[in-house]
C-alpha cells in the first residue's frame, strides 16, 4: 500500500474523530484533539513525532488548524472554513451521490480583472478540487446537482462575485458520452479507482478485526478514498465508458466501511480518551 501523507492523515482523524462528542459520553470538547492524542494516533499509524508535528505546523500556516487548549492542555481545531469543507465532503465520501443525464449541467464561467490575476489562479483551483470538467478555455462544468457546494465554496474563498453559473441541458451537436471524454480526464480517474481496489482489496479478508488493526487499515484507506469522489463529481454513468471501474471500488470502500469504522472508532476514541 503506498504511503500517504501526514498531512492528509491528520485531515481525516479530525474529520472522523474530532467534529463531534463521542458516543461514550466522555464530556471530550467537540472540533478538538489534544497534542497528546494527535501523536499518539499518528504513531498507531506508523507517523512518527516530529512529521506529526511538521505536518500540523504546515496545516496551521494554511489556516486548516488552529491552537487551542482545552483543560490546560495543548492542542488543535479545525478552523470554521475547514469545518466546512469537511461537512460537505460527507455526502462525496460516503453517500457518493452520482448525477443523472436529468439532472443537466452546471457551467461556470469567469473574468478576472487583470489587476487581480492572482484571483484566476485561485479560481481554476477551487475549481479543479470540486471535480470540475473543462469544456473550454474558461469554461469549466460539472453536474447540475453541484450548485449548491459550488457556491458554498464559491461564497467561503469570496470569488463569487468574479464569477457567473448557468444550468440547463448539453444541445451540442456533439454526444454527450464523447463530450464528457473531452471534459475530464477518464483514463487517469479510472487508473485511480484500480489503484485504489489494488491496494485495498485484501483488506476484505479481515474478519472481526481487532480495534488497533481496524483503525490502522481504516484512516488510510478513508485517506486514499476521499480524494476520488471529487475527481469524478458524480458524472452520470450512462456518459461512463463501459464497467466504469468507479462502480466497483465505490462498493469496496462501502463493504470496507461496514467492516472497519466502529472497530476503528473504538480504539481511537479510547486513545483520545486515555489519561
Amino acid at each position: 500500500m503506498p504511503e500517504q501523507s501526514p498531512r492528509h492523515l491528520i485531515l481525516s482523524l479530525f474529520g472522523l474523530y474530532a467534529r463531534d462528542e463521542p458516543s461514550t459520553g466522555s464530556g471530550q470538547r467537540p472540533n478538538w484533539l489534544s497534542v497528546r492524542s494527535l501523536i499518539a494516533l499518528m504513531a498507531d499509524l506508523d507517523v512518527d513525532a516530529a512529521a506529526t508535528r511538521s505536518s500540523v505546523s504546515r496545516l496551521k500556516k494554511r489556516g486548516v488548524l488552529e491552537p487551542a487548549r482545552s483543560e490546560g492542555q495543548a492542542g488543535y481545531r479545525l478552523s470554521t472554513s475547514a469545518l466546512a469543507v469537511l461537512r460537505e465532503g460527507d455526502a462525496r465520501i460516503w453517500s457518493r451521490p452520482r448525477a443523472s443525464v436529468a439532472d443537466g449541467w452546471l457551467v461556470v464561467v469567469f473574468s478576472v480583472p487583470e489587476a487581480e490575476r492572482g484571483k484566476r489562479h485561485e479560481l481554476r483551483s477551487l475549481l479543479t478540487r470540486l471535480g470540475f470538467g473543462t469544456a473550454a478555455p474558461g469554461v469549466w462544468v460539472a453536474p447540475g446537482t453541484a450548485y449548491d457546494e459550488t457556491l458554498g465554496a464559491l461564497d467561503r474563498a469570496g470569488l463569487t462575485s468574479y464569477t457567473e453559473l448557468f444550468r440547463g441541458d448539453y444541445l451540442g451537436s456533439g454526444p454527450p458520452d464523447v463530450r464528457v471524454g473531452e471534459w475530464w480526464d477518464l483514463p487517469a480517474i479510472a487508473e485511480l479507482y484500480d489503484e485504489f481496489v489494488a491496494d485495498h482489496a485484501s483488506l476484505t479478508g479481515l474478519r472481526s478485526p481487532a480495534p488497533a488493526q481496524a483503525f490502522a487499515a481504516y484512516v488510510p484507506m478513508l485517506t486514499a478514498w476521499r480524494r476520488l469522489p471529487y475527481l469524478d463529481p458524480g458524472i452520470p454513468l450512462e456518459l461512463l465508458p463501459h464497467g466504469w471501474p468507479g462502480v466497483q471500488a465505490g462498493g469496496l470502500f462501502a463493504d470496507l466501511d461496514v467492516r472497519l469504522r466502529e472497530p476503528a472508532a473504538k480504539h481511537a476514541h479510547a486513545s483520545i480518551e486515555a489519561p
